[in-house]
């Protein structure tokens, strides 16, 4: 049976599609970037100032959201690469992507 490399056949049998290989090495960092994202995202969604004095709550939630969009950005960044974008589907950011706008909306709605 011959090789093909249709991928509109289903199945690729090209010994040098190293897609695979490529996603798992790249999932490292969009998923740690995504983590990192999270754990800000969260802080800054459970933080909760005392009053309208408490600077320094205001000030952490913001740092939080800021910290939260630096590490989606930096997703988002690695993701357009095209070497990256052939290798991992857009659903790679999407976590990340989210918590931005959760972040976005937690700095919008601040007290």
């Amino acid at each position: 049976m011959p090789r093909t490399t249709d991928p509109l056949d289903g199945h690729l049998d090209d010994p040098l599609d190293d897609r695979g290989g490529v996603r798992r090495v790249l999932a490292v960092p969009v998923a740690l970037l995504t983590l990192v994202a999270a754990f800000f995202c969260w802080a800054a969604l459970v933080t909760r100032p005392n009053g309208p004095w408490d600077d320094g709550a205001y000030a952490g939630i913001t740092a939080a959201c800021l910290l939260t969009l630096a590490a989606a950005g930096a997703v988002t960044a690695l993701w357009l690469l095209p070497s990256v974008r052939r290798a991992m589907g857009w659903a790679w950011t999407a976590p990340a992507l989210t918590l931005a706008a959760l972040a976005i909306l937690r700095l919008a709605l601040l007290d």
